[in-house]
């Protein structure tokens, strides 16, 4: 198992990063989403984000489109048909989009920039998550909080 070193100063600065509002986006090919704030994030959801979400949140995070549709639950087919169609996402699948991807922007941090770490953390059974792999939770957004939760332990030191 690799071994993060204390940095104190370095520590420092991500303790303070993680604790003020950060701010999120996801670029698309036609236009860009932001937002800081849980009441910019709700009208994200209310208008929907287009089906070309997923891919982006699969291509970014390095993750296969066919595990992002099934942690969704929408079928192959249903997705090639609403992104030819260029539909948007249900409420639910939008809000589940940001957080997850709010979530992989914040694991990465925690891992130091390390994608690749933190995407094998992301694969192995965890004991402070019930002895689940953190993946295996993305399917709630009640999972994708306690997947954060347990970085948020890891970037303060405690044992996760």
């Amino acid at each position: 198992m690799k071994t993060i070193p204390f940095k104190p100063s370095q520590d420092t600065l991500k303790a303070a990063k993680l604790s003020s509002n950060p701010s999120y986006s996801l670029d698309f090919s036609d236009k860009t989403v932001e937002w800081k704030s849980n009441a910019e994030r709700v009208e994200l959801i209310r208008e929907g984000l287009p089906f070309d979400a997923i891919e982006k949140v699969a291509v970014t995070y390095k993750m296969p489109v066919k595990n992002v549709l099934m942690v969704m639950d929408i079928p192959q087919t249903t997705y090639n048909k609403k992104k030819k169609d260029q539909e948007k996402l249900s409420s639910r699948d939008s809000e589940l989009i940001l957080v997850l991807s709010e979530l992989m922007d914040l694991g990465v941090d925690t891992f130091n920039g390390e994608v690749n770490d933190f995407l094998a953390w992301l694969k192995k059974p965890n004991i402070s998550l019930g002895g689940v792999s953190p993946e295996s939770l993305f399917d709630s957004v009640t999972g994708i909080e306690e997947v954060r939760n347990c970085l948020h332990r890891i970037a303060y030191g405690n044992l996760a």
